[in-house]
């Protein structure tokens, strides 16, 4: 192994036992061990440990300690045409409290990379119902206010905020939504002002995207993607541990997982999100179609052909993967 590699924390598979329901709590857990520069194995005395559960699409559960944190929740997965080729824009927004609520815990904080329903649709609900801090941007904040969450519940981000919570920072990362073939961007704008409360998924617009580095104390650090672009200058530099990349809707983006692992510097450990069909419920294995899979297959191969020393982790819902 060359001395950079020595010098970045890994991850390994260190344990696999089957997955059943996606309940939090699953039996069956992976656990990923890091190792440093030292050689130490296990985490230091004193340091903040982590346990992350996917959640589908791009969404997280993470906790850290007594806190629960959670980054785009979607589980409502309700259809919208997409896996008939049948899209509907006007396809009316709707929360389902029985998906939503075995998942999700107390959260303290909910992290949103932008507002289109497949990250946003049940931000609202959870927020009003556990009363957690909800962070975005400033189209999070007002279609929040919209779907009735207090004002002083939200905190406004524009990318390049570094917010201390005592055993873990998270770092914003101004960003980039991905293009579709034709290089545009599904439901684009932003919610400047005051709005009405959305009805369909057309009424919840990209609204800006931001990425998510969290950083646990004397521990790893984990970058959080929403949507398959990114602003190089803004990763160099973040150096993260792992890497939850969304795998490309398109190949319109230039050299994506290439610049994207470089500018990274080569996290120990990337896994693929966005890739499965979240217009079914939670399941295990995760449902994807014929095309999806060939399309996360391909993003699978060409990590591992732009970063060999990455170990790539395809993850299952409801699994805790325990960092430490």
């Amino acid at each position: 192994m060359n001395s950079r590699i020595d010098r970045r924390r890994f991850f390994r598979m260190a344990a696999t036992a089957g997955v059943g329901a996606t309940a939090a709590g699953t039996v069956g857990a992976v656990t990923l061990l890091r190792r440093d520069d030292s050689n130490r194995h296990g985490p230091e005395s004193g340091a903040a440990t982590a346990e992350l559960r996917w959640l589908g699409v791009s969404g997280w559960r993470i906790d850290i300690g007594a806190d629960t944190l959670l980054i785009d929740p979607y589980l409502t997965r309700f259809p919208v045409g997409l896996a008939t080729g049948a899209f509907d824009p006007a396809t009316p927004l709707r929360v389902d409290p029985a998906a939503i609520d075995p998942h999700v815990g107390a959260p303290k904080h909910v992290f949103v990379t932008h507002t289109h329903w497949d990250h946003f649709n049940d931000v609202p609900y959870i927020a009003t119902r556990t009363g957690a801090r909800v962070h975005g941007t400033l189209t999070t904040y007002n279609l929040a206010t919209a779907c009735g969450v207090p004002p002083g519940q939200l905190s406004t981000l524009k990318g390049g905020e570094i917010l201390d919570f005592g055993d873990y920072t998270m770092e914003v990362v101004g960003s980039l939504h991905s293009r579709t073939a034709t290089y545009g961007i599904p439901f684009p704008g932003v919610r400047t002002g005051r709005t009405d409360p959305p009805a369909t998924i057309a009424d919840l617009p990209e609204g800006d995207t931001l990425n998510f580095q969290l950083s646990l104390r004397d521990g790893p650090s984990i970058f959080f993607m929403g949507a398959s672009d990114f602003v190089e200058r803004n990763v160099r530099g973040l150096n993260p541990d792992v890497a939850m990349i969304a795998v490309n809707a398109a190949d319109v983006t230039h050299d994506y997982i290439g610049r994207l692992l470089r500018a990274l510097n080569h996290p120990a450990t990337v896994v693929p999100v966005h890739w499965d069909d979240f217009e079914s419920p939670l399941q295990n294995p995760p449902p994807i179609g014929d095309r999806d899979l060939q399309r996360r297959d391909a993003f699978v191969a060409a990590v591992r052909a732009a970063s060999p020393s990455s170990k790539v982790i395809v993850p299952e819902y409801g699994t805790p993967y325990r960092v430490a």
